[in-house]
């Protein structure tokens, strides 16, 4: 019997009626959290261990644990890329999925194959922080953004950030101008716009929403600020950008074929 009659077999039995793929939106916020340093959300997965909870998960083998070692070899190539991506050295990024996979090979429980999962996001999670918080600036003006990505659902003011630092506003402000080129203000509403477009182009949650976690004052003040930003409104954004910009997909579909028969072999 072919593969293809196989599948046919398979695809109209009662059992595939029953098994229920997670929605795409979530793993692609996970990798994104990942990619752009977001310890904390990263960390709040781990405890929750998403990673080898059944609900919504493929099965691509009967037995347990090889069937977690291919989603994790499958979670790291998407990892590395988006990493890559973002700006983290190509060389250290495939090294560092290379280091966690010949790991696997040692392995022989799912309860080792999630503590493994979460060290290796974790640890590309962390190295995405520092990349973004290299040392370019002073320390002030590191701490502010280390602040402002700390609280960026808040409503963040020059004052709230002087407070947390132990400076006048008017000091941290034309210091911040001076090394940054624009000023505190400008700075938060472009970094809460860019979470907006995240959000908007990887999840499904309504404009108002968005809005509302990113503590704008009104729906029409955050069209009204997005569309300063990005020329467009987020309606439009969304329409443009919504899932089809993951333009790492034909390259992960190659990787993690790759990749996943380097763990077979």
């Amino acid at each position: 019997m072919s593969y293809q009659n196989e599948w046919l077999l398979f695809e109209a039995e009662d059992e595939f009626d029953e098994i229920k793929h997670r929605e795409p939106t979530e793993e692609l916020l996970f990798y994104r959290a990942v990619a752009s340093g977001d310890i904390k959300t990263v960390k709040k997965n781990c405890e929750r261990q998403r990673f080898t909870e059944c609900d919504g998960v493929g099965v691509l083998s009967k037995n347990a644990v090889t069937n977690m070692k291919y989603h994790f070899v499958i979670t790291t190539a998407m990892i590395t890329r988006l990493c890559k991506q973002n700006g983290m050295e190509m060389e250290q990024a495939f090294r560092l999925s290379d280091f966690y996979i010949q790991k696997l090979d040692g392995i022989h429980t799912v309860e080792e194959v999630q503590s493994l999962h979460d060290e290796m996001v974790m640890d590309y999670t962390e190295k995405m922080r520092r990349y973004f918080r290299d040392n370019t600036y002073s320390k002030h003006i590191n701490a502010s953004k280390e602040y402002i990505y700390s609280h960026i659902k808040e409503r963040i003011t020059i004052e709230d950030l002087a407070d947390s630092l132990g400076v006048s506003a008017s000091y941290l402000s034309r210091l911040f101008k001076k090394e940054t080129g624009i000023s505190v203000s400008a700075y938060i509403r472009r970094q809460k716009i860019e979470m907006a477009k995240n959000l908007l182009q990887y999840s499904d949650y309504p404009i108002i929403e968005i809005a509302n976690r990113l503590s704008f004052s009104s729906q029409s003040h955050f069209i009204q600020q997005f569309r300063e930003v990005t020329g467009m409104t987020p309606g439009k954004y969304r329409d443009e950008h919504y899932m089809i910009h993951w333009d790492i997909e034909k390259e992960l579909c190659v990787a993690s074929e790759s990749e996943l028969k380097k763990e077979q072999d």
